[in-house]
């Protein structure tokens, strides 16, 4: 007998479940180096421009498959056919958030970690230099962080869609909004910290080049949880009666919102910690775990500063583990036939295994490397510079010529329901979308083997 698929109890339960999904450490700690590096108001104009055209249609498109079939990847793509195209398109599309979030769940363990330190009062411990990377390599101390980041993860999981999922959601995207707006309120109040909000805000189009486009692509696409199996799967939870047109626009809003509040909290900081350098802020970890408590220790509320930066940075990390989790319990449900909690636990172990790997990667299996990479990075590289793009082109495929435009306009306007930007949809999804995510492929690549510099 098949079992009734759990669905969100309307639009509210999936826009913050997607939101959440969108709204991680992307945001937090790749948008503002981004931005600072590449332009500041024009690379946030290039960004917004995207998002409602390249974002729009990628949201649309997946969230669509997903309802439409009421599977999750590989059943989704297999709805349309059983040749070998749409297997691996629909299993490159399930495999992907089942290894990125191991390795996400070692960098929430650090989050985990940091917050610990800022609520006990350690500030100037970890504002020193040297703590981050010796914290790191400390034995076995980030593989207790990791665990236990990860069964919280699996705790959620584990209660299921409804009493999980959305109900997590519905209490952590509000509080990481407040809190986002709490701290941006006071960043941009420090001495110095208005010439980083006018930097950030206002389009100097003398900073605009090639790759501030290619940049604000790059980060577009790993912004909104993009071909990571998410957007299908929260799809196939979606209620009929609830209009994807504006469920979508809603998530566009609020992931938008959450970075461009993301630049106004650590932009500004930066720029009065260092005399007004854009090129201060660090990329990835170290922005978030060096150079924000080196900006903090210099303030006069460095341990409350720290705990609640710290805490929206948790919420932000866990919204989106949660949904990359449950996105691969999904296709285990699906594919096995097993139940969620069988589904849960045999995730569980792959998280263990994998994540082990990135969380010792820096100490102990330190000595190993794949391609000159400790774990954690080759993980990185492989799902986010190769995999991802890849699994979004499988998409944009499977709707053109095996879905067809039409059934998608069929899906949103269901009920009656508007879909208001469908020419920009049909344009970018057959011309723009395919074009945007070969240039991320082969940039990120060329990137990532030092024939470019972004």
């Amino acid at each position: 007998m098949k079992k009734n698929r759990s669905n969100f109890s309307g639009k509210l339960g999936y826009v913050l479940a997607a939101a959440g999904a969108s709204v991680g450490l992307g945001n937090i700690w790749r948008f503002p180096y981004l931005a600072a590096k590449y332009g500041g108001g024009i690379f946030l104009l290039v960004y917004i421009l995207l998002a409602v055209t390249f974002g729009y249609t990628m949201i649309i498109a997946e969230t669509v498959i997903g309802r439409a079939t009421k599977k999750s990847p590989v059943s989704a793509f297999k709805s349309y056919g059983n040749n070998n195209f749409l297997k691996f398109g629909g299993w490159l599309n399930a495999i992907i958030p089942a290894l990125i979030c191991p390795y996400y769940s070692t960098i929430g363990g650090w989050v985990t970690k940091y917050l610990f330190e800022y609520i006990i009062g350690n500030t100037e411990a970890v504002s020193q230099d040297g703590y981050f990377t010796s914290f790191i390599a400390n034995g076995y101390e980030p593989e207790l962080w990791f665990f236990i980041f990860m069964f919280a993860v699996l705790f959620v999981i584990f209660f299921g869609v409804k009493n999980g999922i959305e109900r997590v959601s519905r209490f952590m995207m509000p509080i990481l909004l407040v809190l986002a707006l709490i701290i941006s309120v006071y960043s941009i109040s420090l001495p110095g910290a208005i010439e980083g909000v006018k930097y950030f805000l206002i389009p100097n189009f003398s900073n605009f080049s090639f790759i501030t486009v290619v940049s604000a692509m790059g980060q577009m696409f790993y912004s909104l949880s993009i071909a990571m199996g998410i957007l299908i799967t929260f799809g196939s939870y979606m209620k009929d009666d609830v209009s994807i047109d504006n469920a979508t626009i809603q998530v566009e809003i609020f992931d938008t919102g959450i970075a461009i509040l993301a630049g106004l909290m650590i932009i500004p900081a930066v720029f009065a910690f260092s005399g007004g350098d854009p090129n201060s802020l660090n990329a990835g970890p170290s922005l978030m775990f060096v150079t924000i408590p080196k900006v903090l220790s210099s303030t006069n509320f460095a341990r409350l500063g720290g705990n609640l930066f710290f805490i929206l940075v948790l919420f932000a990390a866990l919204t989106s583990a949660i949904a990359l989790t449950e996105s691969a319990v999904s296709t285990i449900e699906d594919e096995l036939g097993y139940s969620r909690k069988k589904a849960t636990i045999i995730m569980g172990i792959i998280m263990i295994v994998l994540g082990t790997l990135s969380s010792l990667g820096y100490g102990p299996l330190g000595f190993i490397k794949i391609i000159g990479m400790e774990f954690l990075d080759f993980f990185d590289f492989l799902t986010n510079t190769i995999m991802m793009p890849l699994a979004a082109i499988c998409i944009c495929i499977l709707v053109t010529k095996y879905m067809g435009v039409g059934k998608v306009n069929d899906e949103v306007i269901k009920n009656g329901h508007k879909f208001g930007r469908r020419k920009i949809f049909e344009i970018t999804i057959q011309y723009f979308s395919p074009v945007i995510l070969i240039i991320i492929l082969f940039s990120s690549i060329a990137n990532v083997l030092g024939w470019i510099k972004m």
